[in-house]
């Protein structure tokens, strides 16, 4: 996280802008939240969108999602290298094709991705047997062109790494988030349930917080499901600053 981070600011340095809004999605939102709280002279504003920023927790992730969820929880089976590279490399355009859908607002609330993994990653997930309508095939094609090219292992290692950002985060527990910030989230999105707590507290840690958009119907691909709604919530923020 601190390289990300450092990668944000190095980017606003070659872009010479002494500060930026900055925004990211899921886990583009933690890069977000994070480089809010640690360079406050160079983020101006931020804005999350599907994950909360929390406060650093006493115990380490892989130890509070065990506790939590249980060690069917997907994160802790992406911890092992080479096990969800198979799941995900055996089939990757049909792979992409059912996370993408079991993930978004198109489908009802009981065959929502489910979080946690029972055999191999993708058993249970349906296959819609086409793009969502929201993705298209042109954009499937070019993820999959993609992850066919790196493979899975480089993001899949963020989950890998999640331990080593909780001990290096020690030297910034106890900040807040100052800036002007904006939430949104989808209430289809399969992790709202599990993200209500922190979204509840979400002021606490973020006392610049302007609004938490909460979108009826929205799955965890909010800003491909519904890219007018995202844009006119972003225009009015940045508006406000």
């Amino acid at each position: 996280m601190l390289h990300l981070v450092g990668d944000v600011i190095g980017l606003l340095d070659a872009l010479e802008a002494p500060q930026a809004v900055v925004v990211g999605h899921d886990w583009g939102a933690p890069v977000a939240w994070n480089a809010a709280l640690m360079r406050p002279d160079r983020v101006r504003a931020v804005v999350g969108l599907s994950m909360p920023a929390s406060a650093r927790a006493p115990l380490r992730p892989t130890e509070r999602m065990r506790h939590v969820f249980g060690d069917g929880f997907y994160q802790l089976y992406f911890q092992q290298p080479g096990v969800a590279e198979r799941d995900f490399e055996a089939d990757v355009r049909g792979g992409l094709r059912r996370l993408m859908h079991a993930a978004s607002g198109d489908v009802p609330a009981e065959n929502r991705w489910p979080l946690v993994v029972r055999g191999a990653f993708f058993d249970g997930l349906a296959d819609p047997g086409v793009a969502p309508a929201w993705l298209g095939e042109e954009q499937l094609d070019a993820l999959t062109a993609a992850f066919t090219r790196s493979g899975f292992r480089g993001g899949l290692s963020w989950y890998r790494n999640m331990d080593r950002n909780w001990e290096q985060a020690a030297a910034f527990a106890g900040l807040t988030i100052r800036q002007p910030a904006l939430f949104v989230m989808g209430d289809a999105d399969p992790t709202y349930v599990a993200a209500r707590r922190a979204i509840d507290v979400l002021p606490q840690m973020v006392p610049g917080l302007r609004r938490s958009l909460i979108i009826p119907g929205g799955g965890h691909w909010i800003g491909e499901e519904q890219p007018e709604t995202i844009n006119a919530a972003l225009l009015e923020f940045l508006a406000g600053l």
